[in-house]
């Protein structure tokens, strides 16, 4: 057994999964609109954390993640274990004095930045490589550790002129990583293998009543595992084949939710997660860079962030260096990236053929079938375009309500219906409105596009075509119609 640096081989077959695990690790560590002093930010690190066992006995957190999964080495192959966690580290911020001395204060504000206490998440690694063979029965034991430490870094204003300096400190962690397998039951030759992440930290609250926040420092923050054979496979386990449907419902997961990592086809390595992940995640390749928000799309994040005011950003870029990274991401998208995060629809690509290899590849429009398959010709316009079919026009076809003509320009009474109303909708009942559009759907409904009246972002509506949409039985005809 080896706690070494892995082998250029591994580090490679690791590196597929990489990605995602590292969106496991910052997941949600910093929330939109990146400003320590947001009321979402003020709980930090929601996922994975194994809080100290003296902390966790007496409230919600767990001091453990325990993984089963079955694999299928084959004769003298090899497993890599990798466990990664975040190091809490208390960031507090110092202002100069005169006489050469340092005072903690509240806010440190410099031209580009608004510098302010924080906790940041160091990255941490524990490498393991041993022999499936030392694995059995009681398996192997690897405990780690973290020392304390301290850093220190100054602080110079736009002229070069000490203005204070930000002390980081780190508490002591440690813990212990557990690996061993037994032979399933059946026909067939697999293993069941055990991994438990435990924190072992031996620190407590003097007065047995401090809140997470001074758990934090002496917890393993968004603990995960990745895990290689070197020859065999592991089997899926929100997927597996038939036969081996009843071990895996026998394995047991406690605070963690393991997946094949990877490229697809890829079942050599595992990904045990504190999150619910489907086999193979990726991260899509429209996304222009780690965003760090656990509730948000990049597209609306992207926007957002470009959106905020100059204190806005100011204060985001000294929270943290991942929040000041975002920032500047943001201000310097081109507008061709941003287009990318509009949307794909990567279900059509097995059908119509591979997607562009690279940005500013074309694919010829007629020409998307696979070679010897017959062409499908695109239409000029596409199938859910209006202007699709030239016997509609939303702005002149007209509908018969209660035997009278409706279309655009009719002013009406709505009355939402009960069954496919919401909320929203019933604020509306019995205001007056004017039919903007007539539209049909690809299944033969018809809906009516309409703004109400008194809306004072009525012209905003029209201007962006963004109206609200009511169905023939749901609106009324004014008498003076």
């Amino acid at each position: 057994m080896t706690t070494a640096v892995f082998s250029q081989e591994t580090e490679s077959r690791f590196a597929a999964a990489r990605a995602v695990a590292d969106a496991v690790l910052f997941e949600g560590y910093v929330l939109y609109p990146y400003r320590a002093s947001a009321a979402k930010n003020r709980l930090r690190w929601q996922f994975g954390v194994l809080v100290p066992p003296a902390w966790g006995a007496d409230c919600d957190e767990h001091d453990f993640q325990h993984t089963e999964c079955l694999m299928e080495p084959r004769t003298g192959a090899t497993l890599s274990a990798e466990v990664r966690f975040l190091h809490a580290q208390r960031r507090t911020v110092q202002r100069a004095c005169q006489d050469g001395s340092f005072e903690d204060t509240s806010e440190l504000s410099l031209p580009d930045r608004v510098l302010v206490p924080w906790d940041e998440g160091a990255e941490e690694r524990v490498e393991v490589t041993v022999t499936v063979a030392e694995l059995a029965g009681d398996g192997i034991t690897v405990p780690f550790s973290r020392s304390a430490r301290e850093e220190t870094e100054l602080v110079h204003d736009a002229e070069g002129r000490l203005v204070g300096r930000l002390v980081r400190r780190r508490e002591e962690v440690s813990g212990v990583v557990r690996l061993s397998t037994c032979e399933v039951d059946g026909p067939y030759r697999v293993s069941r293998l055990t991994a438990v992440v435990e924190n072992t930290s031996t620190w407590s609250p003097d007065d047995g009543r401090a809140g997470r926040d001074a758990a934090l420092p002496h917890s393993l923050v968004a603990a995960h595992l990745l895990l290689c054979l070197g020859a065999g496979s592991f089997l899926s386990m929100t997927d597996p084949p038939e036969w081996a449907k009843g071990a895996v419902a026998s394995c047991r997961n406690l605070h963690t939710w393991p997946v094949l990592a990877g490229e697809p086809g890829q079942a050599d390595l595992m990904l045990s997660s504190p999150i619910i992940l489907e086999d193979h995640p990726a991260v899509a390749p429209e996304s222009p860079g780690a965003l760090y928000d656990a509730t948000e799309i990049d597209e609306i994040l992207a926007l957002r962030t470009a959106a905020l005011t100059d204190q806005e950003k100011r204060e985001a870029r000294g929270t943290d260096a991942k929040a000041a990274a975002v920032i500047d991401l943001a201000e310097s998208m081109p507008p061709e990236v941003l287009e990318r995060l509009h949307g794909a629809v990567r279900s059509l690509r097995e059908v119509t053929g591979s997607a562009p290899k690279a940005p500013g590849d074309e694919v010829e429009a007629d020409l998307l079938a696979e070679p010897g398959q017959p062409h499908v010709v695109m239409p000029e316009t596409p199938w859910w375009n209006p202007e699709g079919d030239a016997g509609l026009d939303p702005a002149r076809d007209e509908i018969s309500v209660d035997g009278r003509p409706v279309s655009a320009g009719s002013r009406v009474i709505l009355r939402p219906g009960r069954r496919r109303t919401d909320a929203q909708d019933l604020f509306l009942h019995g205001r007056t409105a004017l039919v903007e559009a007539v539209l049909h759907d690809v299944d033969g409904g018809v809906h009516l596009a309409v703004t109400v009246d008194g809306d004072p972002g009525a012209d905003i509506r029209r201007e962006q075509g963004r109206f609200l949409y009511f169905q023939p039985d749901e609106i009324a005809l004014l008498e003076d119609e």
